[in-house]
């Protein structure tokens, strides 16, 4: 008898059979001595205390010696103590059968407890047939390189043991686990877990969930693992043969296979045999580009048979490598699974046709698709090896795991196989990740309340609002993206805007985040956010909005106010949602009283959500979200400098000068660059005047900074007259006419003498459409002109430098007062 490996059934039988009936005849045997045993010491005690010459055998009384002992002389007694000799001996037969038996039942609960198969750490879950199965994974599983799929329930060309670490079922040490298959899901979502990120997927044919080691009471576990032959077989090279040396080579394996035993035959045809009968070994020749691959690592028991057997594997042409081959266990007629029946007929059924239609090309392909497929029969008591076609990716290709082929499909039935070639040619790709929202492109940044007073409780309820704003978001790279600022008793990110490109994963991230605990010093949070998270670093698109979301319970623990207006006029759209305000009783601990109308963007109410119990958050998901993405409505995001439509009109006379003219250009071109200029950001355009007028840059013929700047450059000197009052209605007509209406309509005039007409009126008539007016005079420029055309306070509008070289220092002072002028509007 073997020990470990595994045995002949019909031979492991008949030797059972064998001990049993030697076992039975010998407690047969040992009944019959006990009773002789008993019997014997009574009749020695008979004799030793009469005369046996004077009694009568036939007559015998009871009778008292000499030493006070009774002996029983009737037969009748001779008959009450054979029974009980009778009964004391099968008494002592039971016992040791019983023993026998309970010795026999931990032998083999023992044995079995030999056979927990192994598995490498990147075998998937579709690659294993058997639909429930315990198995041990080896130590060091916990590797970027063994992909996971899911979280909890996993998709089934996931790696089996990379998956029971994630779930924490093991750790990266190694152990036993068990696997069931289940029915393939949709929305496999990934985490991070135990140290392995699981990556999310759209759906999935077949899935698998892992737990602990330990055997189902009633449930056999099979002790080899069946594997599907999309699992490509380890190709090992080795060294050319001459085709004489593998044809000499087959000739002795057949031999020694033919001097084999019978018992040995019977059992290689078993694991090996490719029909019912006694056929010749068939020779598949396939063509494979000779690659290293580790040698298989066998989940079984190697067979201790002679290198003959290895005769009936297939048979690789000359200076080629080998493919090996998987030998399936043989598990009998009773214990193949209806649906594998299903699998392997319209598998066979597949491979027919395709060797029908493909037998031409066949013969000159070198494609790396091919391998051979051990498939289970129905209703045979042996395995057979056919050809099937595994259709496979190249290593590398960036969809080769949409190529995966799983052949334990729950639920089919004998006509849903879930084979099909053109499923296989053709793969269906997964579902793409959206995009975004396109309507809805903004940055948004949520400040989201980490400290004590919140409790764990409300800190999960807040996450999940988080997760359901994520999702009614639709986050995309061609939408809105969001990252997560959490603050105690400081802030610090939790994940950026470039961290996650979708809803799904965003909400993963959200589930993982834990409470950091303190204070709710929210205007140090502010201030974090203006400073560091609105960067191009962390993912900011610049084009799109920056929005923050403040969540605050209660109120804060510290001021907001600056901070909030240094980020307003960063441009950050502050919305404020505050749950479970202050009551009149809580009031007076507020340290900055109305706090939410000193920070919000806006004092209007859009701005600002207040929520009255952390259980009603829920409902406000939709009203967030609607807002956010009104963009139009997003007044904070029009800062100083992105805002304006600025149109500079410039003295082109005879006293300015060719050389002066080009330094007025230049001061027109270090304004320009200060601002933010695009088709929906600021605008600039420029005329130039003499007597005449001419529109040299219109609002809408540049839509970059630096082809504005450039634009600038190639301005040339006209000469001529000054009529500065006609300049100033020919920009109001042909230039900010065309201004958008959401922007500040800015003017600024260069001039260096007085004007030839009337400046008051054209001045008055653009002020009352809206233009904003500077005017910087240069030289021999009127004082009084300058002041009539500025806008009030025409002191903090007009500008005056002795030299044409000085106007530089005049760049930072108009720059800002553009910007004092803009964030000094009414946020109401």
């Amino acid at each position: 008898m073997h020990k470990f490996g595994p045995v002949d059934s019909a031979h492991s039988e008949k030797s059972t059979e064998n001990r049993k009936t030697r076992f039975s005849l010998a407690i047969a045997m040992l009944v019959t001595d006990v009773k002789d045993l008993l019997l014997g010491k009574f009749s020695q005690h008979v004799i030793s205390g009469h005369n046996c010459s004077s009694v009568d055998s036939n007559d015998l009384m009871a009778e008292e010696g000499s030493e006070g002992l009774v002996h029983f002389t009737e037969p009748a007694d001779f008959v009450v103590l054979d029974m009980k000799a009778s009964i004391i001996a099968t008494f002592f037969a039971l016992f040791l059968t019983c023993t026998y038996a309970t010795k026999e039942a931990t032998k083999k609960n023992k044995k079995a407890k030999l056979y927990v198969p192994e598995i490498d750490c990147d075998i998937k879950a579709g690659k294993i047939i058997n639909p429930e199965f315990i198995a041990k994974c080896p130590p060091g599983c916990q590797d970027i390189k063994y992909r996971v799929y899911g979280t909890d329930i996993y998709a089934s060309f996931s790696s089996v043991c990379s998956a029971a670490i994630h779930s924490g079922t093991i750790d990266n040490s190694g152990g036993k686990i068990l696997v069931q298959k289940v029915a393939g899901q949709s929305g496999y979502r990934g985490s991070f877990s135990n140290g392995i990120r699981s990556l999310s997927l759209p759906r999935w044919r077949e899935s698998f969930i892992v737990s602990e080691g330990k055997p189902k009471k009633g449930v056999t576990y099979p002790s080899t693992l069946e594997y599907s032959s999309s699992k490509s077989s380890p190709v090992k090279t080795e060294s050319k043969k001459s085709a004489q040396d593998i044809k000499a080579t087959r000739n002795t394996d057949t031999s020694n296979a033919s001097e084999k035993s019978p018992e040995q035959a019977d059992a290689l045809r078993k694991e090996y045999q490719t029909s019912p009968g006694p056929v010749p070994t068939t020779q598949v020749t396939t063509t494979l580009k000779p690659t290293m691959t580790p040698e298989p690592i066998s989940t079984r028991p190697k067979p201790t048979t002679s290198p003959a057997t290895t005769s009936t594997t297939t048979a690789i042409t000359a200076a080629k490598p080998r493919s090996a081959v998987h030998r399936v266990r043989d598990i009998g007629p009773s214990s193949v699974h209806p649906v594998y029946s299903a699998v392997a007929a319209a598998a066979s059924r597949q491979v027919q046709a395709a060797q029908g239609r493909g037998q031409n090309q066949a013969s000159r392909s070198t494609s790396p698709y091919a391998s051979n497929r051990n498939i289970p029969r129905a209703n045979t008591g042996i395995q057979r090896q056919e050809p099937v076609a595994a259709f496979r990716k190249p290593a590398g290709s960036p969809v080769h795991l949409a190529l995966e082929t799983d052949l334990w499909k729950p639920g089919s039935s004998l006509f849903d196989t879930g084979f099909s070639s053109k499923e296989e040619l053709n793969p269906k790709p997964l579902e793409p990740v959206s995009q975004g929202n396109p309507n809805c492109k903004v940055d948004l940044s949520f400040l989201i309340d980490g400290s004590w007073s919140i409790g764990k409780r409300r800190f999960q309820i807040q996450k999940q609002f988080l997760s359901d704003v994520a999702q009614a978001l639709d986050v995309g790279i061609a939408g809105p993206l969001m990252g997560i600022v959490q603050y105690g008793d400081d802030p610090s990110t939790e994940f950026n805007l470039k961290t996650h490109a979708n809803s799904r994963d965003v909400k993963n991230a959200i589930e993982k985040i834990p409470q950091k605990g303190g204070r709710s010093n929210v205007g140090k949070a502010l201030s974090f956010v203006n400073k560091n998270f609105f960067l191009d670093s962390n993912g900011n698109r610049g084009g799109a909005p920056n929005v923050a979301i403040v969540l605050v319970d209660g109120w804060p623990t510290d001021k907001v106010e600056e901070a909030s207006r240094l980020a307003r006029e960063s441009g950050i759209n502050i919305f404020f949602v505050t749950i479970e305000g202050a009551d009149e009783n809580e009031k007076r601990n507020v340290i900055e009283p109305n706090f939410v109308d000193k920070a919000v963007c806006r004092t209007n109410g859009f701005y600002s959500i207040n929520v009255p119990s952390w259980f009603n958050l829920r409902k406000v998901v939709q009203t967030l979200v609607k807002r956010v993405c009104d963009t139009d409505r997003l007044a904070c995001s029009k800062t100083c400098l992105n805002s304006a439509d600025i149109g500079f009109v410039i003295d082109g006379s005879s006293s300015v000068g060719t050389g002066n003219f080009r330094t007025v250009l230049q001061f027109v071109a270090n304004i320009s660059k200060e601002f933010e200029i695009s088709d929906t950001d600021t605008r600039i355009g420029a005329v130039q005047y003499t007597y005449e007028q001419r529109l040299e840059l219109g609002f809408d013929k540049h839509s970059t900074k630096q082809d504005v700047l450039n634009a600038i450059k190639q301005i040339n000197y006209w000469s001529g007259g000054t009529s500065t009052g006609a300049a100033i209605n020919y920009a109001s007509e042909q230039l900010f006419s065309k201004s958008k209406p959401n922007k500040r309509k800015i003017m600024i005039l260069i001039t260096d003498g007085r004007s030839y007409d009337d400046v008051r009126v054209p001045a008055m008539t653009a002020h009352q459409n809206g233009v904003i007016a500077y005017s910087v005079g240069i030289a021999w420029a009127a004082q009084d002109e300058l002041e009539s055309i500025a806008t009030d306070p025409d002191k903090e509008h007009s500008f005056f430098v002795d030299e044409f070289d000085h106007l530089y220092k005049f760049v930072p002072r108009i720059i800002q007062n553009i910007c004092t002028e803009f964030n000094s509007q009414p946020r109401n």
